[in-house]
């Protein structure tokens, strides 16, 4: 996925299973961490987290609420750097007993319920204060680039009690890249000062030449505050309640300016981000106490969030437990979308990726085009307006080519690392044009197509001279200097694509998928130059898909793995690997019609679905690893879009065994949340999958992949131009005895719809329409 790009240090206890093939041990050159790792010397999944965001803030806490209490990525951050790196609240120097921590529904808030633990204030005293005396309710959300806490307190006591209550906080100002591990000799200069009777200032000047500041508000008025404490005394009689709040606001400016800060954030061109999500709102009207600030930023967020999700497509199935996973897909899929000039774009993941990706977008766009097409609307505005203009080495860009990374931290403004506009990937630009087409062809939405169709044309005119490296018709990727991407599709780990004897295979690499990506996307440009009238243009890109097909199948099919191959290496030699890969060729259409059936079984062996999914390297293969990032782990997109191809091949069966896996796996997770991937070990009886160390979660198309899954097993097809929505030969795993599909859009039509399974049968009936679009269904 996006440049995460490495198998993580930490040590699984032992999952052993037999593999058919003697372990392989590769060492790196110098046997040194590969580039961008993350460093993981404890487990995310070692304590749950909970997550917060709105726009580019987000927020990685503890189950009560805290930040800091034991190493990881806990933190405050905005624009790729942690703004808040440590907030404890304790009551008489206790934490509190926790009783229940969720988000809410929508995840627009943390609810976590607390009370008092056996609090002894006198050491010769037996027990002071009892536990369970007093009830702690704390919420906590983000809003405009402030994080805001209320800690609520009510007494069950029969007597009065004055109750000591401290916050204690700090601000390191680390860039996101150096919490992932990476060490920096010289970093800028931190301040912290005592503003106000309420209010503490950290201050950072960074070598960008950017300033950094994050404020904490308190109310009431602390009883004594100090840099990194704030003190209270709560008295509350019997039944009495009480509140804390503490406002932590991020701003940044550029140094030597006088501007008020939240004005320096601004918008940065290139970038293309919003300012909407920077601080503004956080500044309040003089006077306003901090309870009122807190409630009406509570109402405004909620307000935005159903602006948001307005006249969105919802499903309800016959599984309740299908639903609550579906409903914590959707609340994630809306809590990572951020807004930017050119629409909504959802950010990757949290914590690691929480900025645009353009894969992910474009990926996680295709997977809800029929929840939500703003999704696509925003997304094909956005890289088009981000495209790259020029040659720029240090940035792997050339004219044409689509985005694939964007960073503000401090170490990307400096060139620490190259991802403050970094186009390092291979896969994006004709992902980017097959997302237009599939937008249209759902929409018909002209005048988007015709304000992107420039951004189209330059992506067409890059796949055919700066992807096509050797001109033999297929898109390869080398990176232009040692700082970018050693590969650059979407299994982005140094040791990712490589040879049947194990040994790495060197460049320029022509990807599986990549050329199935550029057959589609040619095909579907074909589609939308013929509806703009550029006939010859239509004519020659059809033309050219076709000779795409005949060469790829030529080039990539190996009869002795019974499936496409990985890739070919510079030489145009096969690395003949069982991978998941080549479902994605299924899911373009560039296989052939009598290869599917045989891709499908490699997929679906032992070898390569482990019960929860398919792997994205099969087992026994030399680099398999089912702990790796990217050789023998699972990834729900992945999955997604291999449901998908087999779909399109008619094989509902086989889509419906890996919905099945995925939907089983979400029973075993947090929340019901599908995570970014998790460990490859085979599925055993009364026991869960098992999870990957430092997975990001929520990841936006770990979020989008039910919905994929479900439109691959119903056959879902939304037509434009024929004003209809099919259903090619539907069908519903075990788990589903029926869904039903609210306020489906296809041009003006709105309909709601109720499909039902009867054994392997099933029947579509529309229980509401407005409008003439028309239902069929094939079998």
């Amino acid at each position: 996925m996006a440049a995460n790009e490495t198998t993580a240090t930490a040590h699984l206890s032992s999952n052993a299973e037999t593999d058919p093939r003697p372990a392989h041990g590769f060492l790196d050159a110098d046997d040194v961490l590969p580039q961008y790792h993350i460093e993981a010397q404890t487990s995310l999944v070692d304590r749950p987290l909970r997550s917060l965001k709105f726009g580019e803030a987000f927020a990685v806490l503890d189950t009560f609420g805290d930040i800091g209490m034991a190493p990881g990525p806990e933190g405050l951050y905005f624009q790729d750097t942690r703004y808040l790196s440590r907030l404890h609240f304790t009551i008489e120097g206790q934490r509190p007993l926790l009783l229940s921590s969720v988000m809410q529904d929508d995840n627009g808030a943390l609810s976590v319920d607390m009370t008092t633990p056996d609090i002894r204030i006198d050491a010769h005293d037996e027990t002071s204060i009892p536990r369970e005396v007093i009830a702690i309710e704390r919420t906590k959300f983000l809003f405009r680039g402030a994080c805001y806490d209320r800690i609520g307190l009510r007494s069950y006591d029969s007597r009065a009690r004055t109750l000591k209550i401290a916050i204690t906080f700090d601000a390191d100002y680390r860039d996101l890249f150096e919490v992932r591990g990476m060490d920096r000799a010289v970093r800028g200069k931190r301040s912290v000062q005592v503003a106000s009777e309420r209010e503490v200032q950290f201050r950072y000047v960074g070598l960008d030449e950017m300033v950094r500041t994050t404020a904490l508000h308190f109310g009431p008025t602390p009883k004594r505050l100090e840099p990194g404490k704030a003190e209270f005394e709560v008295h509350l009689e019997p039944g009495e309640r009480a509140s804390l709040f503490v406002r932590v606001v991020c701003e940044s400016h550029r140094a030597f300016t006088s501007a008020p800060a939240a004005e320096k954030v601004g918008e940065d061109a290139a970038a293309g981000l919003s300012a909407a999500a920077g601080s503004t709102a956080a500044r309040l009207p003089k006077g306003l106490a901090e309870g009122a600030a807190f409630a009406r930023a509570y109402r405004d967020a909620r307000r935005d969030l159903r602006a948001m999700t307005a006249g969105i497509t919802t499903i309800i199935s016959s599984n309740d437990q299908f639903n609550e996973a579906a409903c914590r897909a959707t609340a994630d899929l809306y809590m990572l979308a951020s807004r930017t000039p050119e629409g909504i774009y959802p950010f990757a993941g949290i914590p690691w990726y929480s900025t645009v990706f353009g894969r992910d977008g474009i990926i996680t766009a295709m997977m809800v085009l029929w929840i939500d097409p703003n999704f696509a609307k925003g997304v094909l505005r956005y890289l088009a307006s981000t495209q790259a203009k020029a040659v720029d080495p240090a940035a792997d860009a050339q004219p044409g080519k689509v985005l694939h990374e964007t960073r503000r931290g401090e170490m990307a403004m400096l060139g620490e690392v190259p991802f403050r506009h970094y186009y390092g990937t291979i896969d994006g630009t004709p992902l980017f044009v097959m997302l237009a087409w599939e937008y249209y062809s759902v929409t018909g939405d002209r005048e988007t197509i015709a304000h992107v169709w420039p951004a189209l044309e330059l992506a067409l005119a890059w796949m055919n001279q700066y992807g096509d490296r050797d001109g033999d018709g297929f898109v390869e990727y080398a990176r232009d200097t040692d700082k970018g991407l050693e590969n650059q599709g979407w299994k982005d780990s140094h040791d990712s694509i490589f040879h049947t004897d194990g040994q790495l295979a060197k460049g320029p690499i022509a990807l599986c998928e990549v050329q199935g990506y550029v057959y589609a996307a040619k095909n579907g440009m074909a589609k939308l130059a013929a509806m703009l009238g550029h006939d010859a243009l239509a004519e020659r890109l059809t033309d050219e898909a076709k000779a795409l097909c005949a060469a790829f199948d030529k080039a990539f099919w190996n009869d002795e793995i019974g499936t496409y191959v990985l890739a070919l290496d510079g030489e145009k030699k096969q690395c003949a690997v069982r991978s998941s890969n080549a479902g994605h060729a299924l899911f373009t259409g560039i296989a052939l019609p009598e290869r599917a059936a045989k891709v499908a079984a490699t997929l679906l062996s032992k070898d390569g679905f482990n019960g929860w999914g398919v792997r994205t390297i099969a087992r026994g293969e030399a680099r398999y690893n089912p702990m790796s990032y990217h050789n023998g782990s699972i990834w729900p997109h992945d999955n997604a879009i291999v449901a998908l191809g087999l779909a399109r091949y008619d094989l509902k069966q086989e889509a419906a065994r890996i919905f099945q896996g995925m939907f089983d796996t979400a029973l075993y997770q947090d929340q019901k949340r599908l995570p970014e991937l998790f460990c490859g070990f085979m599925r055993r009886r009364q026991r869960g999958p098992v999870s990957y160390p430092v997975a990001c979660s929520p990841q936006a198309w770990a979020a989008a992949a039910p919905f994929a899954f479900l439109a691959a097993c119903l056959g879902l097809e939304l037509d434009h131009a024929r004003n209809r929505v099919r259903f090619r030969n539907p069908t519903l795993p075990s788990f589903l005895d029926g869904i039903s599909i609210f306020n489906l859009k296809l041009g003006g039509t709105r309909m709601d719809l109720r499909l039902e399974r009867h054994d392997e049968d099933v029947t579509v009936k529309v229980l509401r329409r407005r409008g003439d679009a028309q239902v069929a269904q094939l079998k």
